[in-house]
């Protein structure tokens, strides 16, 4: 699904990312984890295809050139990236927003788009599914929701969109328990054998829902350490003093 080999990020003539190496196969969940400034998010920003980095190495995604792939059509491809700080947009419409990106992805994977009655059904069943409150589907994207609800919100939109790579970029970053199971619920309930994951995380609290096959240490802009979720616990006992 995503290979990466070597890959090399800078911004502002700052080395961030130094020679990252990462396979991630078809139903895999992978995390990464990594004190401040061992480039996690430069990471996510990168997959996205956000601009402003000079990188190098190979980047693959279903074994084409992700460099060659524009940011929408990213998205049209099945890349989905939950963002750390999902963005207010005023006067835009949460539901009708979330209508016309899945119909912008089925139009470019040459389906029918849905009309707005089958819409409505397929989202107050994914709502209902999550626990969100359907209220929250008439309101102004992220305009004044909680730092739990634009994370719910993130979530209903992976589950609508459907896509084949998820990045999860410390999504659970401030969230109550109540809100942290939906985001677990949402990626446990999406998880299969064709699906890939990548969950960028500081904390071991999301996993310990999640359970990932196999987890990173990010430092200094190289994964310098692999293994199953025992990393994880161990970090939570020890911290990052030590790993390079």
């Amino acid at each position: 699904m995503l290979e990466i080999k070597n890959l090399k990020a800078s911004i502002n003539n700052k080395d961030i990312l130094k020679g990252l190496n990462i396979s991630i196969k078809p139903g895999e969940l992978h995390a990464i984890m990594g004190p401040n400034g061992s480039g996690k998010s430069t990471l996510a920003n990168v997959l996205s295809g956000k601009e402003g980095y000079k990188i190098s190495g190979e980047l693959l995604y279903q074994g084409k050139n992700l460099e060659e792939i524009s940011i929408d059509e990213r998205a049209q491809q099945g890349i989905f990236l939950a963002f750390q700080y999902p963005t207010e947009i005023p006067g835009v419409n949460t539901s009708n927003f979330l209508r016309t990106s899945l119909n912008k992805v089925r139009k470019s994977q040459g389906k029918e788009e849905l009309d707005a009655l089958k819409f409505i059904k397929m989202i107050k069943d994914k709502s209902k599914e999550l626990g969100i409150d359907e209220k929250m589907l008439s309101r102004q994207l992220n305009v004044g929701f909680s730092g739990g609800e634009k994370k719910k919100n993130e979530i209903l939109q992976m589950k609508i969109l459907d896509p084949n790579l998820i990045i999860l970029d410390e999504t659970d970053s401030g969230l109550d328990i109540d809100a942290l199971k939906i985001v677990a619920d949402g990626v446990n309930s999406s998880r299969n054998d064709k699906k890939s994951f990548l969950v960028i995380t500081h904390y071991q609290r999301l996993l310990n829902y999640i359970n990932p096959d196999h987890v990173h240490i990010l430092s200094d802009g190289k994964i310098v350490k692999s293994g199953t979720m025992k990393l994880a616990e161990d970090l939570e006992r020890t911290g990052y003093k030590g790993i390079n």
